[in-house]
């Protein structure tokens, strides 16, 4: 099988190419340009490609005519708020992915996000509406419904993996472990968040790379799927289980911050149509 991986070096790309690679699986990558490379690039296993640049119309055939693109880059992040997502990034990758179906790809995974249910609050079930309250969820939710309309004229499988939270290695700096590791190494014994009451589903990205990935060389059309755990938990808690986890010298000192204006206290992923469709992998 052919694979081609966008947004390959970054936090949950670099761990879909390993999960591709223990399957015995190389993808091609396809990597921004500037980006710090790897020697795949200079030995043919990857391409440079600006994804916000005009096309000259061979990008499927420069690719190699993959069975499968998984599809993660994207720009503009953390900075939800950004109108960037939707003037620059939208475009670019609703006219890069429209070229490569109508050029014949065959099957399509694509990196979503639980911003796309706006501020919506409980388990939250892929049937339910999208009311995205932010550019970035607004952006990507159009950017899904382009394709689902793009499936009436021409034929590839969809699956869309609406991702929740994530942590583990290659996350960024500005991220709740991040920070608080930092925090440690750096001797604080107490590290200052927010009143930690909010419930998030958190997963490790590890997990979360595995599972898009089977549902994509599963090349069925999955359509959207929740890739979270199911299980709410508490910022405080999550936090202080990884603090006893490492036996870290450091206390929390909750309420230092506000809580974030673009999201809700409490929601969480249902996993019923996940589990559904691993079973069925």
């Amino acid at each position: 099988m052919k694979v081609v991986v966008t947004g390959a070096t970054g936090f949950i790309g670099r761990h879909v190419v390993g999960s591709l690679n223990r399957r015995g699986i190389e993808p091609f990558l396809v990597i921004q340009p500037d980006t710090r490379t790897s020697e795949r690039l200079k030995r043919g296993g990857a391409i440079e490609l600006d994804l916000r640049e005009e096309s000259d119309g061979t990008i499927f055939t420069r690719l190699g005519e993959p069975d499968l693109l998984i599809h993660l880059a994207w720009g503009g992040l953390p900075n939800y708020r950004s109108r960037h997502h939707l003037e620059e990034e939208l475009p670019a990758h609703d006219r890069f992915l429209s070229e490569l179906i109508h050029s014949g790809l065959q099957s399509l995974a694509v990196a979503g996000t639980c911003f796309e249910y706006g501020m919506q609050t409980g388990a939250l079930s892929e049937t339910m509406e999208t009311k995205p309250d932010n550019p970035y969820g607004q952006a990507k939710d159009a950017l899904r419904k382009r394709l689902e309309k793009m499936q009436a004229e021409y034929y590839f499988a969809l699956t869309w993996g609406r991702f929740f939270y994530l942590y583990g290695e290659g996350q960024s700096s500005n991220s709740l472990l991040p920070q608080l590791e930092r925090a440690v190494k750096q001797g604080d014994t107490v590290f200052d968040m927010s009143g930690g009451e909010q419930l998030r589903d958190y997963l490790p990205v590890e997990k979360a790379a595995d599972w898009l990935v089977e549902l994509g060389v599963s090349q069925k059309n999955n359509g959207v799927v929740n890739i979270c755990s199911g299980e709410p938990i508490s910022v405080a808690r999550l936090t202080e289980s990884w603090i006893k986890t490492n036996q870290w010298n450091i206390s929390l000192n909750l309420g230092a911050y506000p809580y974030p204006d673009y999201e809700p206290m409490e929601f969480w992923g249902d996993r019923e149509k996940l589990a559904r469709c691993l079973d069925e992998t």
